[in-house]
């Protein structure tokens, strides 16, 4: 019996000493209040304390776990593991990163070692978001109002992928929004969560990405709602904005949500135009009749380009007397306007400012470039030719056989280009086979061929000041 006592004491001073030995990690000391990780920012500290080092073998790691976002541990999220045996030193400070999913206000730490095997309390419970989506995006199209009928509602939608570079949120499933409607300037209500919101009261109203207590950039346009009446109106949104550069391409207009659509373009009917969004590279008045179904409203804009003016001060068709020559200049409102002189489709290098002297005949091409915000050109055509030879009559004979006498019909200079005469040269059938304003003394330029020995054409001539001839032109081999 006495064996007996002695052995159940030597078990339990055995059993005491162990416990006594037993290795302990301390509850994990957080150093921030609440973690709002994004991608330019995710690294957190967690610091805790583990006794007796020398229990912890040289194959020891030490496991960081995330809870979910009720402070459960029961699908726990390993978020840092140490090396063997690299921390040997109580206290322990280690970082880690947040997942990209992380969103709720009740988060929590724990700590577990691996030789031997133990966990730790759990850290106090802080709010945790991973701020996938954090700058501003746009809900109905970017169109700062709505309209509904009397008993009616209007949807409000976070856009998907929205215009221009809009950064939807809609993109990272992970997201949730909250809702809210103006009271002031500066202050607003909860109205409800979701990825749209039907309006049924006048207000103006905007959505933010749900980050909790964490502050962000993830927030909407405003858009002011009302009821409709007989004067209703809302706006139209430029994809492009308004002035748009035209150099960008063409530019999206969009209008509020509604049943149908019909768009005006200077108030003309566009034929087909009868969707929420209507494509188009032309500035102009535009307006779009807008179904709600109980009732209809109207939205317009007036869309400009904001590219530039220029002009040239030569005429398009120009006359290089002997000896002379020609100055052509451009004025132009551009930003920092460049120029490109071409003769003949080659560029003259050395032709860089807004005038040049021509002394040659050919086809001159100027392009003016904005080379500053809107990057857009314009440019201009213009020839020079040799003057024409100064004939005293109007001829009633050519003969267009190619041996450089009498092979186009050449009249006076007071008729040809530049003086903006008219010039119409008519068949014996009544068709009309020439209509110039800038008769270079070139008739015919395609080869006449003789059904009849000698046809005959007619001309009418008539000048600037209304003066009129008259007269036949037979063409002979």
């Amino acid at each position: 019996m006495r064996k007996i006592i002695i052995y159940i004491f030597f078990l339990v001073a055995i059993s005491l000493t162990q416990k006594l030995d037993a290795q302990v990690i301390g509850p994990p000391s957080i150093g921030f209040s609440q973690a709002c990780a994004s991608e330019s920012f995710n690294t957190y500290n967690v610091t805790f304390s583990f006794s007796p080092e020398s229990s912890f073998g040289p194959t020891n790691q030490f496991i960081v776990e995330l809870s979910d976002n009720t402070g459960s541990f029961s699908n726990a999220t390993v978020v840092y593991t140490s090396a063997q045996g690299s921390v040997t030193t109580s206290p322990a400070t280690l970082n880690f990163a947040l997942p990209d999913t992380t969103s709720g206000e009740a988060y929590k730490l724990r700590i577990k070692s691996t030789a031997p095997i133990a966990t730790s309390s759990n850290s106090i419970a802080f709010p945790a978001y991973y701020k996938i989506q954090d700058e501003p995006f746009s809900i109905n199209n970017l169109i700062s109002t709505g309209v509904y009928c009397a008993g009616g509602s209007y949807l409000l939608t976070i856009d998907n992928p929205g215009n221009g570079t809009n950064d939807s949120p809609l993109q990272y499933p992970s997201l949730t929004f909250n809702w809210y409607k103006e009271t002031s300037p500066t202050t607003s209500v909860f109205v409800a969560s979701g990825s749209s919101l039907s309006v049924t009261q006048p207000g103006t109203y905007f959505v933010e990405t749900n980050y909790g207590t964490c502050t962000s950039n993830s927030y909407s346009n405003r858009v002011a709602i009302s009821e409709a009446t007989t004067s209703s109106t809302s706006t139209i949104n430029s994809s492009l904005g308004n002035p748009y550069c035209s150099s960008e391409g063409a530019t999206t207009l969009s209008t509020i949500n509604g049943n149908s659509y019909q768009w005006y373009k200077d108030g003309v009917a566009i034929s087909g135009a009868t969707g929420q969004m209507y494509v188009t590279d032309e500035a102009a008045n535009y307006t779009v009749t807008i179904d709600l179904g109980d009732c209809v409203t109207n939205a317009s804009i007036d869309l400009e380009t904001n590219g530039f003016n220029s002009s040239i001060d030569v005429s398009d068709n120009n006359i290089l007397l002997p000896g002379e020559s020609i100055v052509a200049t451009v004025t132009t409102d551009a930003v920092n306007p460049e120029f490109e002189w071409y003769l003949n489709d080659a560029l003259i290098t050395s032709a860089t400012s807004n005038s040049y002297e021509a002394t040659q005949t050919g086809s001159y091409r100027v392009v003016v470039n904005q080379t500053s915000g809107c990057i857009t050109s314009n440019e201009f055509l213009f020839t020079i030719i040799e003057p024409y030879p100064d004939v005293a009559n109007i001829p009633n004979l050519i003969s267009p056989n190619g041996d450089g006498i009498n092979d186009t019909w050449v009249i006076p200079q007071e008729y040809v280009i530049g003086t903006n005469t008219e010039v119409i040269i008519i068949s014996s059938r009544g068709e009309i086979v020439l209509k110039t304003k800038d008769y270079q003394n070139n008739w015919p330029e395609n080869e006449i061929k003789f059904k009849e020995v000698n046809p005959v054409y007619y001309y009418v001539i008539t000048t600037q000041n209304n003066k009129t001839k008259k007269g036949s032109i037979t063409v002979v081999k």
